[in-house]
């Protein structure tokens, strides 16, 4: 069985996007993936667990960016369904997408197969509002995704990094997500009285999805069916399609498929909901008796930290490639001699803009006090005159968080732009982690922002700055950037 997955782990990366150097590929962002989708339609038919309706299901290659959408075939103007957790609208007994008045069911097992096999974009196409549960598990799905093989697209797909726990807390269920440079599972799986308890670790890969968790069928307890038949579910289940725990006894038409397939159906149930984030993660999870509930809060909860680092990201973006001098002095600076920043120098503000490109309102250094090897302390007298003190906040006016790490970020790239030789590129921030904000800001406060740079490879820079105020740290953080040429930034 072959697969054409690239490992977030690898070194290697295959040609990919053209717009992007192979620099940044390579060496930046070692966990970019390319994006996926299968190499041709994919037919399977049965009937939904909870509705018992027939279906026939049809999952479709997607070009890149599509994501994985479910499409109503039988309903007029064939709506459609993103499989994102804005679209989730029902977590009982199993996870449910909705949109207006189209609901789709117990979408958990066939997005874990997609997800478990590495396709990133698909259309799947429904004639009933629940995929097939075929045999309870997600093997046929799988087996399917393997014949028909996967395919390599142009665009890149980045994972969603975390740098802090997350822990999610509901009912009997506890969810940490730990950072973590591959997506690992450590799974607890408990029936009432600690029946059943068992424990399963996997680092999540196509060949151990396939191999360890995609035959894991579902299950539930006997003196739970009586309440689910009671609300309307499991009208197309049986014994061919789950297996039943009564008392010590398993009621089953096979044997158990692995000595612990309880709780390696849990992970598979988990990996479907993580799906829904619609981006890969990297991340060591550990779930006690893990549910749909709680698996969904969890996605909420790491879409808003991944969120929060694109607003991170896009404020360290350098200015548009077509900027145009807005006045005399700016073109001055483009045509007068370039400066070599030499140890135990100072930048005064007008040699600081002929080094960075950044402008009003957005120069977040007033002057550099010291460079000194790897090390550089700039200063920004923080004033009431400030633009931003308009809306954050009119009546108690604070400095920005995020303007102080914009700060930190530009006074990180002077380090690096202070050979001669790199002086007019672009110092490109990638990203922001380890993120701390101590204390607030106030007009009349002079910002101390102190950096380090703590590693730099060719044109790739990593640094950890600080901000203070009167010799206490206000905010700290490490960012990533790497220089590029302004003409070649934009192609």
């Amino acid at each position: 069985m072959s697969y054409q997955f690239t490992p977030t782990h690898s070194k290697k990366r295959a040609k990919n996007v053209s717009d992007l150097p192979n620099l940044l590929i390579n060496c930046l962002i070692p966990a970019v993936l390319q994006q996926q989708t299968i190499k041709a339609p994919i037919k399977i038919s049965g009937i939904g667990l909870h509705s018992g309706n027939k279906v026939s299901m049809t999952i479709l290659p997607a070009p890149a960016g599509t994501g994985i959408r479910f499409v109503r075939t039988d309903l007029d103007g064939r709506p459609e369904v993103e499989a994102s957790i804005n679209n989730v609208v029902e977590t009982s007994r199993s996870t449910t997408l909705g949109k207006g008045n189209v609901r789709i069911f117990t979408v958990e097992h066939v997005l874990s197969a997609l997800s478990g096999m590495g396709v990133h974009n698909s259309i799947i196409e429904l004639d009933s509002n629940e995929p097939p549960i075929c045999d309870g598990s997600s093997s046929l799905f799988a087996k399917e995704i393997e014949k028909v093989g996967i395919e390599l697209q142009q665009d890149l797909i980045d994972p969603i990094i975390i740098t802090d726990p997350v822990k999610i807390e509901s009912s009997e269920t506890i969810i940490t997500a730990f950072p973590y440079d591959r997506l690992k599972i450590t799974c607890v799986s408990s029936g009432r009285n600690g029946r059943f308890t068992q424990l399963a670790s996997f680092e999540i890969t196509p060949e151990t999805w396939y191999k360890e968790i995609s035959k894991a069928r579902t299950f539930c307890y006997f003196e739970e069916i009586e309440h689910l038949i009671r609300n309307g579910l499991i009208k197309g289940g049986t014994l061919e399609n789950a297996v039943v725990i009564r008392e010590d006894a398993v009621l089953t038409t096979e044997p158990l498929r692995y000595p612990d397939e309880f709780v390696r159906h849990k992970i598979l149930d988990l990996i479907g909901d993580l799906a829904l984030l619609q981006r890969p993660i990297q991340a060591h999870i550990i779930a006690i008796r893990p549910s749909h509930n709680a698996n969904c809060e969890l996605v909420r909860r790491l879409v808003q930290i991944s969120t929060r680092q694109v607003f991170l990201a896009k404020s360290f973006a350098p200015p548009p490639l077509d900027y145009q001098p807005q006045n005399q002095s700016d073109q001055t600076i483009k045509t007068e001699e370039k400066i070599s920043l030499q140890d135990g120098e100072g930048i005064d503000h007008l040699k600081l803009m002929k080094i960075i490109p950044h402008r009003y309102p957005f120069i977040m250094i007033d002057r550099v006090k010291k460079v000194e090897g790897n090390k550089i302390t700039a200063i920004k007298n923080v004033t009431l005159n400030e633009p931003f003190f308009q809306g954050h906040f009119p009546s108690y006016p604070i400095f920005p968080g995020v303007l102080q790490l914009e700060a930190i970020a530009q006074t990180a790239g002077i380090l690096m732009l202070r050979q001669a030789e790199n002086l007019g590129k672009l110092a490109y921030f990638m990203s922001a982690e380890n993120v701390k904000w101590r204390k607030p800001v106030f007009p009349g406060d002079t910002l101390v922002i102190e950096i380090e740079l703590i590693r730099s490879k060719g044109k790739i820079g990593r640094a950890h700055g600080t901000c203070s105020v009167d010799n206490e740290i206000v905010s700290e953080a490490e960012v990533t950037f790497m220089l590029v040429d302004q003409q070649k930034a934009g192609k």
